[in-house]
């Protein structure tokens, strides 16, 4: 269940507040293959389960960035802002792949207020940890300090 807020100043107070998770997202080879064609990134170990059954992992692993990306599908599910004009992504602050993601897995986002500040323009800046959890295991996928930027 999302946090939702009316307007970005109600964050302001919220400095390391957890956000709580989403629900699963299954990691397919069809949202792999999906990937590896708008990126244009083949590599084998993510597309080719033949040969991926013969190496490191056993079968293919969903790419890194893929696994990144999700952050931004999962963040809007834990934290809703009601009253802003326009936000923007700033960034990320810091990434971590720690785990692979083997095809099939499910995936959750986790989220915690790392930062909340007012900034130049009137604007309110968040910096937001998501986790990118893997159903059945202790180590996260990926850990990613997200930065947005939210217009009054």
């Amino acid at each position: 269940m999302a946090i939702t807020v009316d307007t970005p100043h109600d964050l302001l107070n919220q400095v390391g507040q957890d956000l709580g998770t989403t629900e699963w997202l299954v990691v397919d080879q069809d949202r792999i293959d999906g990937f590896a064609q708008v990126t244009g990134d083949h590599q084998w170990i993510h597309v080719d389960p033949v040969r991926a059954k013969e190496g490191p992992f056993g079968t293919t692993i969903a790419h890194g960035y893929l696994t990144l990306s999700l952050v931004n599908l999962f963040l809007p599910q834990l934290l809703r802002i009601q009253s802003f004009a326009s936000g923007v992504n700033v960034g990320l602050d810091r990434v971590r792949f720690i785990a692979p993601v083997r095809v099939g897995s499910r995936l959750r986002g986790q989220g915690q207020i790392l930062a909340m500040e007012e900034v130049k323009g009137g604007a309110i800046q968040s910096v937001v940890r998501m986790t990118v959890e893997i159903d059945g295991q202790e180590k996260p996928a990926c850990v990613a300090d997200t930065v947005s930027r939210y217009f009054p």
